[in-house]
């Protein structure tokens, strides 16, 4: 028995080469897709279509193609074709087979490692078109070369063919036919909206590129869209600040090459009424949401630049008065691209520059065509000045109600809002925050929570819309001021997300009109002013049952309206239901859900009552409930907020949110249509 044990013991324990598995070829991406594309998602999909995409640009950027079309065709099929060179189809001399399958086939295969093919490129690693290839049922590839098409088909990364060429053809250029995994993606249908932002993005980066998108996916019928800017990012600061009133009339833009780091700098600004600023980084296309050597070289020159025209013409006069980084940026809407020859960025997603030679090539670029523009611009120069000083004027303000709010409750040793309801355990990492709507949901949540982890604020009625105020007017509303002394990290420039108390911050509204109104005005405040909170994945969004549906002793918590009529089926099966008047769907159509569920089924007894119950608020929820179906993490749906498209963001709160009517006016009689179930 004792040698049994030893045995086994053995055998747990055993790690030698047998345990060791070499994947070969494309066998990682598939084994471990997210590793590669970010997730098996939507986004994960459409990395696909960027990844093929990116290889046409980066011909563009060379100068070798200057037309690029993407095709959504029937079955789950997209293709991306170029007029560039055409990816080689003759025999590497190393691993002799053709050029076009070594790339197709090898995680680290291109012309992007210094062989002299790309002075200029956002693919680094060779893995772009090769996962591609990886994560598709089926791929064909098209190559005009040499007189002729050459071809070659795939089957989950595998070759089926070899490469050949199938007729006679003039010209140069590459086309790639994919079809995604489905057994790999949890969704295999294409957004058209979003590779259309994508490519109208891709287009402005890069000037005099005509970029077709064709969607072919119903059968006989073809919508095609077109985008072509002569203007580069000058243009695409006028689109990103379409529908909101500039500051000065002329956007600053410059496209200059600096010698010294061999780095091509373009830049454009405008600024705007707004108090926030949108900021986009670029490099070699890729954008890049952290910043990066790009933007901190920006932000020196723009200061510096600023202040010394300020101090020039007479708008700051005391020696120790500047404006700081925070007022020069109020209102600003800027694009910064870079395109250098050896990109280093920080991680697989490119999120952030690194090259600190571009901190000094955008720095001297952007300075010095600024400085002119400010002097042959002098209206402009004014306007963007005054802008900043009352900037500056707002941040005093605002920094004194800051010291005197918020700092005032650690002196008086009232560090926590008296609403707060905070839990026990000091540990951020194990403690979550619940912003409720309302007293009464609060109470509700109080009794039904986790006391160890679990803290709730309630918040009466709706905060203030910050879209249209400055920190100053912020601190002054309650709710507000209660809500940063809850999170601990305190706001501005003084934020620091070291200090936040809670590794999650749950939005926990009902599920009405008003609900959805409290739910944006708090998506509004932490997108504006805790921006990082979201990037860094701390803030939630709570989802409440709307139905509890009962039939004899057997409930059930439903989501949505077309789980409810499922439900009511399920729940009807081998039972004769009675189904009553109720305000929640006409009965009729209860009780044909209810027969389709009985139907075949053996019917016993009387009947049973079946009962639905709408929630439409948190307080018709005793603590029971609400902890069962919303805050229990073992039980609960909760949607992590996220920032995946900063531009959209930034577009979609300004409509919902600012100042201007109109563009919110029109956005309700587009999408009114879409509302399903308008609680009025």
């Amino acid at each position: 028995m004792a040698s049994d044990k030893k045995r086994a013991a053995s055998s747990d324990t055993e790690y030698s080469a047998k345990q060791i598995t070499v994947l070969e070829g494309l066998d990682p991406v598939r084994k471990r897709p997210g590793m590669y594309i970010g997730s098996t998602g939507v986004t994960g999909l459409h990395h696909l279509v960027w990844e093929v995409v990116d290889n046409s640009i980066d011909e563009a950027m060379a100068g070798h193609a200057d037309r690029i079309v993407v095709r959504l065709l029937p079955d789950g099929w997209a293709s991306v074709e170029d007029n560039g060179r055409g990816i080689p189809v003759d025999i590497h001399p190393q691993f002799q087979k053709s050029a076009l399958e070594l790339v197709l086939t090898k995680l680290h295969a291109g012309g992007k490692f210094g062989g002299g093919g790309y002075k200029v490129s956002g693919g680094l690693h060779g893995v772009g078109v090769s996962v591609v290839n990886a994560l598709s049922t089926e791929l064909k590839a098209e190559v005009k070369r040499d007189g002729k098409l050459w071809s070659q088909t795939y089957a989950c990364g595998k070759p089926q063919t070899k490469v050949q060429p199938i007729k006679k053809a003039s010209g140069t250029g590459t086309t790639i036919f994919f079809k995604p995994d489905g057994t790999i993606f949890e969704t295999i249908e294409f957004n058209l909206k979003t590779i259309l932002d994508h490519l109208r993005q891709q287009c402005y980066l890069t000037k005099k590129v005509r970029i077709d998108v064709y969607d072919e996916r119903e059968a006989g019928t073809e919508t095609a869209y077109g985008f072509y800017f002569e203007g580069g990012v000058a243009s695409y600061v006028r689109h990103l600040n379409h529908g909101k009133a500039a500051k000065h009339p002329n956007v600053f833009y410059v496209q200059r090459h600096d010698e010294a780091s061999d780095c091509e700098v373009e830049v454009a600004l405008q600024y705007t009424e707004e108090y926030h600023e949108s900021i986009f980084c670029f490099a070699n296309n890729i954008h890049n949401p952290e910043g990066g050597t790009h933007l901190i070289g920006f932000r020196a020159a723009l200061t510096r630049e600023l202040n010394t025209y300020a101090r020039a013409k007479g708008f700051l006069k005391e020696k120790d008065q500047n404006l700081t980084g925070d007022d020069v940026r109020e209102g600003l809407t800027c694009v910064i691209s870079v395109k250098i020859k050896d990109p280093q960025f920080e991680g697989q997603t490119k999120a952030k520059l690194g090259n600190s030679e571009v901190r000094a090539a955008v720095e001297t670029v952007f300075g010095e065509h600024f400085r002119i523009f400010l002097e042959e611009h002098p209206q402009d120069g004014e306007a963007i000045i005054g802008k900043c000083v009352l900037a500056a004027q707002a941040r005093a303000a605002a920094r004194a109600a800051r010291d005197t709010v918020l700092r005032k409750g650690v002196l008086d040793g009232l560090t926590l809002p008296g609403k707060l309801a905070d839990c026990s355990s000091k540990d951020p990492k194990r403690s979550e925050l619940f912003l409720v709507e309302g007293d009464s949901a609060g109470g509700s949540a109080k009794q039904g929570r986790d006391r160890e982890t679990q803290a709730i604020l309630p918040l009466r009625g709706k905060i203030l819309n910050v879209e249209r105020a400055r920190l100053d007017k912020m601190l002054v509303n309650n709710e507000i001021k209660n809500l940063i002394i809850a999170l601990g990290t305190n706001i501005g420039e003084a934020f620091n997300i070291d200090s936040l108390r809670y590794d999650h911050i749950v939005i926990m509204t009902d599920a009405d009109v008003d609900g959805a109104h409290i739910r944006t005005l708090l998506l509004t405040l932490f997108y504006r002013h805790f921006p990082e909170l979201i990037r860094q994945g701390h803030l939630y969004i709570a989802k409440p049952p709307l139905y509890r549906i009962q039939v004899g002793k057997e409930a059930r918590y439903v989501y949505s309206d077309e789980e409810k009529l499922e439900v009511v089926k399920e729940l009807s099966k081998g039972r004769n239901v009675r189904v009553e008047e109720t305000d929640e769907g006409t009965s009729a159509e209860l009780a044909e859900a209810a027969e389709d569920g009985a139907e075949g089924e053996k019917k016993e007894g009387r009947g049973v009552r079946l009962n639905i119950q709408r929630y439409k608020g948190l307080g018709e929820m005793n603590p029971e409930q609400l902890w069962e179906t919303t805050m229990d993490p073992k039980t609960r749906i909760m949607k992590q907020v996220n920032i995946e498209d900063a531009e959209k963001a930034d577009e979609m709160f300004d409509i919902l949110m600012g100042a201007d009517v109109a563009p919110r006016k029109r956005f309700i009689q587009t999408h009114a249509k879409n509302v399903q179930n308008l609680d009025i």
